[in-house]
């Protein structure tokens, strides 16, 4: 007994089927988590190495390269980078998709465990952790205060605020922005040092001698137990102050002084390398990172409510806001998504009801839907998956498809019912007819998205999610259709007579377009190779449109968000870059389209970095609230206004500002700019001058916009040279000139401090009015073998130059990075192929140019979806094989094909749309899609042919029967793709070109399918 028999006669099965499939389909979809992208991990790996003082090039050779040598021996890396700076350096481990993140950690740690021996002894132990770009903050909050200084509003932030996030459901991290570690400072004065015959040692001596608690062991008595502590520690500012200096170069001093006489002590501070301000006044930054799989809407929602909380408990004059939502594009791109499901939904009905003018075949094929789509949420959800783009998009399109099986089938049963039989017999039989033609469509369907799973990169996950989920629901459309349409066409399906004017319009359209159909069938039959000959002519000549199409690898989409990058010189202090980037800010608020933004100034957001460095989030109005564009007279877009705020930022001078587009992240492990590229090379200066040339070039074609690179030179440097021989004369050691100078001039940690049940360091330098100029280091003393002080200018030789800022290196090689955003009168692909073409000139022999982030993902994606194209060829040919078990029909079949490319590719190109990975999803699709119609075609005239009748007769008989079903379906697709086609919301940029070339390439495909594949057919076959 077959599916369909079972349901027909055992209806109350099919209904709980339908019933069991729905309701816990909603119950996985009200589970399922919410996100912009399909939480794939990245496996990187970063090191965070910190050697207070030391120039990039000692971290470079002392550090970098030690742990990257040992690094290199761990299985999987793909990409292995570094950046070295002064005090600091970062290295970062990129694995290949299939590696377990957590496992990479492990064997790191192994790896560093290993090598610590042979670092210096100075370093501090490295910091290891996960990064991924789905790792970013889904939500800025900014915390300001209007009496409070920075000491008691960092305590605030940190004892009262941040924790109350960190126990939000779904939050997995909250990372501060412009936070500063409170410390006990010890500001030392060079003149009061010298009136007492002190240097920094004995200083350093002292709070290490006179400010320690030791553990002191117990009491143990006969009837009780004491521990014993004792209190060596200052417990406030001021009594550490009154710590005794007992020593002065290691001898007795015998007129004991305090800290106080030679120092100003005081509950601060650590250095301030960066700041932060929301809407230009002082801030701190909460990062709102969610748990892997985590609805991001949902925890955003409840970080919201969390900050109606928390505002409540604050002191007055602080408040609490939410500064940048990454979370409303995609719940509002979600809700358009899911708008745009219920929209496809109706439009599909409409097309049912036109063609079939019975409302009960009409609920019957709708019926399919909600079984299909619905239920395709429990095996999402058993997946893993999350409500994203790729998903919901598939979900989408996947409307006008499910519905194919079950149009086919009742179409079939309508047309025995019309034959005279009863419910019951008609559904039997046109069941049983159309089962095997209904299961090969939907096989062809599945098998075009089989290679996906051979898809490397990222994009191959990404487009696992949209295969998976779409095949899910076309093979639960065949359930249904096998199961739940014969059982309700068996129970209440009504065909009555059209009476209505639209009907019988319909119906008579339908006659005369059959009789037309059958007479043009008839004439080309005739002409069979002309017209075969004909059509593959006009396949070709659409050809031209893949040159003229825009290339790129994701359109960018109007988020209502954007993210400046400023620099201002090398060498430039904090205070002014602080001023310069205050300009930029006091530019934003005579911008309307802004609505609020988030400042960082001292490295990216919210981290530490160079003091001639800062970032700037914009949150913008929607796009309906903004100006009109007088050159389009419409909106302006997120993309329109880069260029408006590009020609704003000139105005400020001594500042360099980049400005990118968040909606390109998401994609790579790097930066997300289109443009990204690394020059490798042994020499640094042929490397720094090659690469200047290099990006002169690339500003020179006018193809690229915002070009930059992570090289910074030029940063003004005090290099110290110690003379050895004077040196040696007075009894003082190299190593005790360098403690004394990184002691007093950068600062060090001489200890810790508790209070409030918190440690803090204990940072000892010298008064800021007495380290202000190169001479301060000249006036410094140090301390002999022979307990003399030698004044440092009597032992060094000092020079002012300048050196590198940082120091890059890609698969230990030294390397600079450069990156662009693409002009709006090139593309991606023509931007890259002009890159490669001038490096090839440009770079001396022994240097290369090799492509990373976004560029590099487009790159493998490109190759990777014409591989998936081909391979889904081949696939759907051995599958189409066996169905028919011939050798000769899936090549008719697949004629079909060639025109649905010409299709999409005539209609992206009339929708201004370009060649990007959303189209490219819809070119895939359609190689399932039309692949539908010429089965119908090919497998009712193999039925007709088994009569008795000859090829003509068969395909003349045969075809006009199928045009019903085939128009309808194929009218069914387009209209489920059309709100996609017309999508204006969130996220639209997406939708667009994936619903245009589907449109396209079905109509197209399904008008040149009707006339080439039967005279295909005709020659293939023997009389």
């Amino acid at each position: 007994m077959s599916l369909s028999e079972l349901s027909i006669k055992r209806p109350v099965f099919a209904w709980m089927l339908m019933a069991g499939l729905i309701i816990f389909g909603g119950i996985c979809f009200e589970r399922m988590g919410v996100s912009q992208l399909p939480d794939v991990d990245f496996p990187v790996v970063s090191i965070g190495l910190t050697l207070e003082g030391a120039a990039p090039e000692v971290m470079e050779v002392d550090v970098v390269d030690q742990i990257e040598e040992s690094l290199m021996s761990l299985q999987g890396i793909t990409s292995l980078s570094s950046s070295s700076r002064t005090g600091s350096a970062t290295i970062t481990l990129e694995f290949g998709l299939d590696k377990n993140i957590d496992v990479a950690v492990q064997e790191v740690q192994t790896i560093l465990g290993q090598v610590a021996r042979h670092l210096p002894k100075e370093l501090n132990p490295p910091s290891i952790r996960k990064t991924n770009p789905e790792d970013q903050p889904i939500l800025w909050l900014a915390i300001t205060a209007e009496s409070m200084n920075n000491r008691e509003l960092m305590n605030l932030v940190r004892d009262r605020v941040k924790d109350r996030f960190s126990t939000v459901s779904g939050v997995g991290e909250v990372h501060l922005g412009g936070y500063v570690d409170p410390a006990l400072r010890v500001w030392l004065s060079a003149r009061k040092l010298n009136q007492y015959e002190l240097t920094v040692d004995d200083i350093l001596n002292t709070i290490r001698q006179e400010h320690s608690e030791q553990p002191s062991g117990r009491i143990e008595a006969p009837d009780k137990e004491l521990n014993i502590r004792t209190m060596g520690e200052a417990p406030t500012a001021e009594e550490f102050g009154k710590l005794a200096i007992n020593k002065r170069g290691g001898a007795p001093n015998f007129a004991p002084l305090t800290l106080n006489a030679v120092a100003q002590v005081e509950d601060g501070l650590s250095d301030i390398r960066r700041k932060s301000r929301s809407n230009g006044r002082a801030a701190i930054g909460l990062g709102i990172r969610k748990q892997r799989g985590s609805n991001a809407v949902e925890v955003a929602r409840l970080v919201k409510e969390r900050v109606q909380e928390v505002q409540a408990m604050l002191p007055e004059g602080v408040t609490i806001g939410v500064r940048s939502d990454a979370t409303r594009f995609i719940k509002e791109s979600v809700d358009e998504l899911n708008f745009t499901l219920i929209l496809s939904a109706i439009l599909t009905a409409a097309i049912c009801w036109l063609f079939l003018g019975s409302w009960s075949a009409t609920l019957n094929i709708i019926l399919a839907i909600p079984t299909s789509v619905i239920g395709s949420f429990i095996v999402l959800y058993a997946l893993g998956f999350t409500l994203n783009t790729f998903t919901l998009l598939a979900l989408s399109l996947a409307i006008g498809i499910v519905v194919d099986d079950a149009i086919m089938v009742l179409e079939n049963i309508v047309r025995h019912l019309e034959s005279g039989k009863n419910r019951m017999d008609a559904a039997l039989t046109g069941s049983r007819e159309i089962t095997f033609a209904a299961l090969a469509a939907t096989i062809a369907i599945v098998a075009i998205f089989l290679p996906v799973a051979f898809m490397q990169g990222i994009i191959g996950k990404f487009f696992f999610q949209f295969g998976v989920t779409l095949s899910v629901a076309v093979v639960l459309s065949l359930v249904e259709a096998l199961t739940l349409t014969p059982m309700r066409c068996s129970q209440f399906l009504e065909m009555q007579k059209r009476r209505t004017f639209i009907g019988r319009w319909v119906e008579s359209g339908f006659t005369k377009s059959a009789a037309l159909y059958r007479r043009i069938l008839g004439m080309v039959l005739r002409h069979r190779v002309v017209t075969i000959l004909t059509s593959l002519l006009f396949f070709g000549s659409t050809m031209f449109f893949v040159s003229a199409l825009k290339k790129e690898f994701v359109p960018a989409q109007d988020q209502s968000l954007l993210s400046l990058r400023l620099m201002a010189p090398v060498g430039t202090s904090m205070d002014v870059t602080d001023f310069k980037i205050s300009e930029v800010e006091a530019l934003l608020k005579n911008v309307p389209e802004v609505k609020e933004y988030f400042t960082t100034i001292g490295g990216g957001m919210g981290g530490g970095g160079d003091v001639n460095s800062g970032a700037i989030s914009l949150n913008l109005v929607p796009q309906r609230a903004r100006r009109i564009n007088p050159k389009t007279h419409k909106p302006y877009t997120q993309q329109e206004l880069i260029g408006v705020l590009r020609a704003e930022f000139k105005k400020v001078k001594g500042l360099r500002v980049v400005i990118q587009d968040p909606s390109l992240r998401g994609f790579s492990a790097k930066r997300g700019f289109p443009i990204e590229f690394a020059v490798r090379g042994p020499d640094w200066g042929v490397l720094v001058s090659s690469t200047e040339k290099l990006m002169k070039a690339m500003e020179e074609t006018g193809m690229m916009t915002d070009i930059d690179s992570d090289y910074l030179a030029g940063l003004p440097e005090v290099r110290v040279t110690p003379d050895r021989a004077r040196a040696r004369e007075r009894g003082v050691s190299v190593n005790e000139i360098g403690v004394t100078i990184n002691a007093l001039m950068g600062g060090v940690v001489a200890g810790k401090f508790s209070k409030n049940g918190h440690r803090y360091d204990v940072r000892v330098r010298l008064l800021p009015e007495e380290r202000g100029q190169v001479g301060d280091i000249h006036k410094l003393k140090v301390r002999n073998n022979r307990g003399e002080l030698i004044t440092i200018s009597d032992l060094v030789n000092l020079k002012e130059t300048k050196s590198l800022q940082a120091i890059s290196r890609q698969d230990r090689e030294r390397a600079i990075t450069v990156f662009a955003n693409v002009s709006e009168s090139s593309s991606q692909a023509k931007s890259l192929e002009t890159v490669q073409g001038l490096a090839k000139k440009i770079l001396p022999a022994g240097y290369h140019m090799v492509v990373s982030g976004s560029a590099k993902t487009f790159k493998e994606s490109m190759n990777s979806l014409v591989f998936a194209l081909l391979l889904g060829l081949l696939v759907s040919y051995m599958v189409l094989a066996s169905q028919f078990n011939s050798f000769i029909h899936p090549v008719t079949v697949l004629m079909a094909l060639p025109f649905s490319v010409s299709g999409a590719l005539v209609a992206l190109y009339l929708g201004g749309q370009s060649l990007n990975i959303y189209s490219m999803i819809g070119l895939i699709l359609l190689m399932g899609i039309v692949k539908k119609n010429s089965i119908l075609l090919v497998d009712f005239t193999n039925q007709v042919r088994s009569r008795g009748l000859g090829v003509r007769e068969s395909l003349l008989e045969a075809c006009p029967v199928r045009l019903r079903p085939i128009l309808m379906t194929s009218f069914a697709t387009v209209a489920a793709a059309i709100p996609p086609a017309l999508a204006i919301g969130p996220g639209a940029e997406s939708r667009i070109p994936m619903a245009l070339a589907v449109i396209g390439g079905v109509l197209v495909s399904t008008l040149l399918t009707l006339i080439v594949v039967p005279c295909v057919y005709s020659v293939f076959s023997r009389r």
